[in-house]
């Protein structure tokens, strides 16, 4: 029997959604079903970058990359093309699909469960949502949709459409859950299970030891440092004004590592001179992420001031996993602020609060190594506890294999 993945991401890409994708295809495939995976065949932000048509992993994972269904994000044109391609051609490949027993999809692209539900009902088989992110509240969040906007209450309905008919509904949070049970979600079906650091074997490496501190100048210095995707939903307008004002703290760096569509205003402060005290980075390789993450003193998390359980910002597992300390730019409550008031392994700075940021920021450049790494390790032995990798992996596929189970052969 063949459970399929739907995902516009997967590694190689290094975007978090195809490399959690990744993580459950191949648990999924260990436990003995057929797992293919439906993907683009470019990068996710870059499409100038090709991956392989068709390949196996050394888990057994079947992986089928779709042509032209990736042209970058420079406009909402492209993007609208790319996902308008992936949904038409995986339509036509899961219809196609032999022995199938399940499909599983998050939200990338999005609505891609309109088209998963649909087909799972023709062929009687269940479905398995992972919501990674929710919309249209993201974009109502950003001012970009209004709450009673024509477009909004359609993609609210297509949202119930598709929770009413998955087995299972996974959430990353309480207050993602809470959104997704007022959506349509049914309680019976809905569980929450948070996500993981990228990889289970990160670790600190020492910084004596650490090349990627090395290599960019930071041997002497205290890093605080921004790595993942830079969007809108995470605004960085606070740290931005805070490292501006601090300048010429000439052993404060700022590191950013990543892309995004608002890495540009990062580069272009850069460029100007008004963060001379900065390095802007790409995506770093996963054989690399390791040293790149250890790289850092202290590491930030952004969530912006309405993304409270519509988006769930999973850099804080890799901080966590790599025992560094948090510095969250955002609203409270949420699920950082509660991991950092519950052991104390960071500070929370509200978006626009420059002058708090600049007194914490002060404070970090002031502080020993040793300081930031007993606060690291705080966090580190609740990752090992609560959020280690191959448990909450695990977790997923349980709950996919469970409602898959039941439904199976059952319709929807």
């Amino acid at each position: 029997m063949t459970i399929v993945l739907l995902t516009h991401a997967f590694p190689p890409d290094p975007a978090a959604v195809g490399q959690h994708m990744a993580d459950l295809a191949g648990v999924l495939a260990k436990t003995g079903h057929r797992v293919v995976v439906i993907t683009s065949d470019r990068g996710y932000d870059d499409a100038s970058i090709r991956f392989a048509r068709n390949e196996t992993t050394p888990d057994g994972v079947q992986i089928h990359r779709l042509a032209q269904t990736s042209f970058g994000k420079a406009t909402l044109f492209h993007r609208a093309m790319a996902i308008a391609s992936f949904m038409a051609q995986s339509t036509v490949a899961v219809a196609r699909m032999q022995n199938l027993e399940g499909i599983v999809y998050s939200t990338s692209p999005p609505f891609i469960g309109a088209i998963a539900t649909v087909i799972a009902k023709l062929r009687g088989v269940p479905t398995a949502f992972w919501a990674m992110d929710l919309n249209p509240d993201q974009l109502v969040a950003l001012g970009k949709l209004r709450p009673s906007s024509l477009l909004t209450r359609m993609m609210r309905a297509v949202n119930r459409f598709t929770l009413q008919r998955a087995a299972v509904v996974v959430a990353l949070d309480q207050l993602m859950a809470a959104r997704l049970a007022a959506h349509g979600a049914e309680a019976d079906r809905l569980v929450v299970i948070p996500p993981w650091s990228p990889d289970e074997q990160l670790r600190a490496i020492p910084r004596a030891e650490n090349a990627f501190r090395a290599r960019y100048g930071l041997t002497d210095c205290i890093v605080v440092m921004y790595s993942g995707n830079h969007t809108q939903s995470n605004p960085l307008t606070t740290l931005l004004a805070a490292a501006e004002a601090l300048r010429d703290v000439s052993h404060l760096k700022f590191v950013f590592v990543g892309g995004g569509n608002a890495k540009h205003e990062i580069e272009e402060l850069i460029s100007r001179g008004d963060l001379r005290n900065s390095l802007s980075l790409p995506y770093q390789p996963k054989s690399d992420l390791a040293a790149s993450l250890s790289a850092a003193d202290v590491h930030v998390v952004s969530l912006g001031a309405q993304m409270a359980g519509v988006i769930h910002p999973c850099k804080v597992y890799g901080a966590m996993a790599v025992a560094r300390p948090i510095l969250y730019f955002g609203p409270s409550p949420s699920h950082v602020s509660a991991i950092i008031d519950e052991c104390g392994n960071g500070w929370n700075v509200q978006h626009g609060d420059v002058d708090w940021a600049v007194t914490i920021l002060s404070r970090i450049a002031a502080s020993r190594y040793d300081d930031l790494d007993e606060m690291g390790a705080r966090g580190r032995l609740i990752m090992n506890t609560r959020f280690h990798p191959a448990a909450l992996v695990n977790t997923v596929a349980n709950a996919i294999d469970r409602a898959f189970g039941i439904n199976s052969g059952a319709g929807l």
